[in-house]
């Protein structure tokens, strides 16, 4: 399961724009950029864990972004 997550964290940094974001401002304030990487795969598996909950479709615009 960490890999498929880690696979996809690295996919969502390049391409989508929240994460990416997210991802960005973890390195500029200082983060290790695995500690930035391991932050982004939560985000990514706590927004699946909603989807499931409320039996909801991936739509992008769905991930927060604050955190």
């Amino acid at each position: 399961m960490r890999a498929v997550l880690y696979m996809a964290s690295l996919v969502a940094m390049r391409h989508h724009p929240v994460i990416r974001a997210f991802y960005l401002k973890l390195v500029a304030a200082g983060k290790p950029k695995k500690v930035a990487i391991v932050a982004c795969m939560r985000k990514l598996l706590v927004t699946i864990n909603a989807m499931i909950k409320a039996d909801t479709p991936w739509n992008p615009k769905t991930v927060a972004v604050s955190a």
